[in-house]
């Protein structure tokens, strides 16, 4: 009997070939498509690239019509609202910068989905996330960077541990997204050439101060005011929310020179700005961390390439775990702004060995 796979299914191209390969190397395959954000408020229409729209479902729909696999639509729009939407809300309006796609995998499509998948009897989850899954010489399972450097999305999985990669599958991960179009072609699939989501699939107008604004407990908005490093006063604000650190425009002010959010106090409301060469890190410290391997926090001290933001670079750095869920990252070097709320995400060569949520900056 075929081992059976639940395959996470977007109506995009990247799920719908990741569902086509997986069929045709003999699994067992049921597409899910996960309703998660709620419907745009009265006179707000979704973007172009947005996703999660009726639209979407029948293009997954007609695909696994075509493939001759079962095919449903989940209503996960409550997990979604309370564990998601709602964080994104809190972190923005305590001064940190969410990440909403980590969440959403981290709460939704890889503990959710996987409920779904137990119900389902299937041996695995599927997704069409650009990354690799390997396993050592030891038994353990490692997670890897994409093929595709430019497409790669393991920063986004580094929460994933031993029991969720040893039952998840990752089809993309050793093609590049040209090649994953061509197959598309092949297969006669309608989404070929769909363009990809962009936008956060929840904010359908990309003003995420104004749902911010829609979503939260007025009382909780703190306003305040727009302040350099010595205290002087250069504007006003509507409400912390609206700025992230290392934000450069935007600010609502007039200087003479670019000025980027330094830090911001969510307990006065006061957002401290400065020209760029005074708003680098020496590091950062990380919370909730968790290891792709939890033998990894058995080394006093860890070398590894820090990424900051998804589409960082990444900084040579030094990781001492401090408990067992906190690490100070020591940079090399002097790096950029550090955006709290962000993932920090932990790599050694093409392996990422974990991450956590940024709590703070060191300072220079």
């Amino acid at each position: 009997m075929s081992a059976r796979v639940l395959v996470a299914m977007s109506g995009g191209v990247d799920s719908s070939v990741a569902a086509a390969m997986l069929q045709e190397q003999g699994y067992d395959v049921v597409g899910v498509a996960m309703r998660l954000a709620p419907e745009p408020p009265a006179g707000l229409a979704r973007r172009r690239g947005s996703c999660c729209s009726h639209d979407d479902f029948e293009d997954a729909r007609r695909v696994a019509e075509r493939l001759g696999f079962p095919f449903y639509v989940i209503d996960l729009r409550g997990d979604f609202a309370s564990r998601v939407i709602a964080n994104f809300v809190s972190e923005y309006l305590v001064a940190r910068t969410p990440n909403p796609c980590v969440m959403c995998n981290r709460e939704i499509k890889f503990d959710r989905l996987w409920e779904r998948a137990r119900a389902l009897e299937a041996d695995y989850v599927a997704t069409g996330h650009y990354a690799r899954i390997t396993r050592g010489a030891d038994g353990s399972y490692c997670l890897l960077r994409a093929r595709d450097s430019s497409k790669d999305q393991s920063y986004f999985l580094f929460m994933l541990g031993q029991e969720q990669l040893a039952r998840t599958l990752f089809p993309l991960g050793a093609l590049t997204k040209s090649e994953v179009r061509t197959r598309a072609r092949a297969l006669g699939l309608k989404n070929a050439d769909k363009p990809e989501s962009q936008e956060i699939c929840f904010v359908p107008d990309g003003d995420y101060a104004s749902f911010v604004e829609r979503n939260a407990d007025r009382t909780r908005i703190r306003s305040g005011r727009i302040i350099d490093t010595i205290g002087n006063t250069l504007g006003e604000h509507a409400g912390v929310h609206r700025f992230t650190v290392g934000q450069r425009r935007g600010l609502g002010i007039a200087t003479g020179e670019p000025l980027y959010v330094r830090s911001i106090n969510r307990g006065s409301g006061d957002v401290v700005v400065a020209p760029r060469a005074e708003i680098s890190s020496s590091g950062l410290v990380a919370e909730r961390v968790s290891l792709v391997n939890p033998a990894i926090a058995n080394e006093r001290e860890v070398r590894a390439e820090a990424k900051i933001r998804y589409r960082h670079a990444g900084l040579a750095a030094t990781l001492e775990f401090v408990s067992s869920d906190r690490a100070e990252v020591r940079f090399d070097s002097p790096g950029p702004a550090i955006t709290p709320g962000q993932a920090c995400v932990f790599y050694r060569g093409e392996e990422v060995l974990g991450g956590g949520f940024i709590e703070r900056a060191m300072e220079p």
